[in-house]
């Protein structure tokens, strides 16, 4: 059974690493060597510059503003949305009262109702998500001041997208209202596979279902947590936070810069103001903190591995 058993895996591994190589690895490769000069995106000429674009990048104030959101962004979004989808998949799943006759720990009635609820934002694409809700924060005539009004509250009309001080909060909102459901499903699958007589002995010896949550359920989703955790910072870093602000705000990224992320600005440098070359170095960086970001969640959620 085993004669051959290299030349079959490599036989199958050989056509998808060859396409990884070719679409992702390569790419990245000419990205560092274009950081390296002045190329324009719009000429096929260019001169090597050497570190000339990395020190114009150090002393870029929008730079480190960017840097400084897409941090908060890959910090705060994962803390939200992860604590949100593990307090909502174990009330659907373990929440539920004990039925006479039934099992002692069980989900709330129609938990797979709440499930489809809860992944309903995940059929929406971000960008019908990011328009719906920058009406919904119009100042004006949105529904969030409408409410406000409604209730009595005319004294209090914030400009949501328009104040500098509450826009990257509103964006991240938006985030968090999108991706959660995902992970709620997802965690209610990994609960669904612990055994009920955990969490039967776990009330036996008295343990209430906050003691249980904490020594029984998270242990166990531990490895998936961190996997998520991880998953959620890369978006946070990237595709998604780069739609939502792209489409939400005024600039975009405004107003005054105070919802530019990392990744928007290196799309304004590129295909706005012609600096193909200073987006790829932006880019660099871009890479070395998501690089960073996963490695030190990997490290710091290390922990041995439980089995059941």
């Amino acid at each position: 059974m085993r004669h051959g058993k290299y030349r079959f895996i490599v036989g199958f591994l050989a056509l998808p690493l060859g396409l990884y190589a070719l679409f992702v690895v390569w790419p990245f490769i000419q990205s560092i060597y274009y950081s390296f000069t002045d190329w324009t995106g719009l000429s096929p000429d260019f001169k090597m510059v050497g570190f000339d674009n990395y020190e114009r990048m150090l002393d870029d104030d929008i730079f480190w503003k960017s840097l400084w959101h897409s941090l908060l962004f890959a910090l705060v979004l994962p803390v939200l949305t992860l604590g949100l989808a593990l307090f909502f998949a174990f009330m659907i799943n373990v929440g539920g009262r004990r039925r006479k006759g039934g099992p002692a720990i069980s989900g709330v009635r129609g938990s797979a109702f709440y499930k489809i609820v809860y992944f309903f934002p995940q059929v929406l694409s971000i960008a019908i998500v990011s328009l719906l809700f920058a009406f919904a924060y119009n100042p004006d005539s949105g529904a969030i001041n409408s409410l406000l009004r409604g209730i009595g509250l005319d004294g209090v009309q914030p400009l949501w997208l328009g104040d500098p001080g509450l826009a990257l909060w509103c964006v991240m909102a938006v985030l968090v209202w999108s991706t959660v459901g995902f992970f709620v499903v997802l965690f209610s699958a990994g609960m669904a596979s612990i055994p009920a007589e955990l969490y039967e002995a776990a009330l036996l010896d008295g343990a209430n279902r906050a003691t249980t949550f904490f020594r029984v359920t998270l242990p166990l989703l531990w490895d998936t947590v961190r996997s998520g955790w991880v998953y959620m910072g890369i978006l946070a870093l990237g595709a998604e936070s780069f739609a939502v602000v792209q489409i939400m705000t005024t600039g975009p990224g405004g107003p005054d810069y105070s919802t530019t992320v990392m990744v928007l600005y290196v799309y304004q440098k590129a295909f706005r103001d012609g600096q193909a070359a200073y987006a790829t170095t932006i880019g660099v960086a871009l890479l070395i903190v998501t690089l960073a970001f996963a490695a030190v969640v990997m490290r710091l959620g290390r922990r041995e591995r439980l089995e059941f």
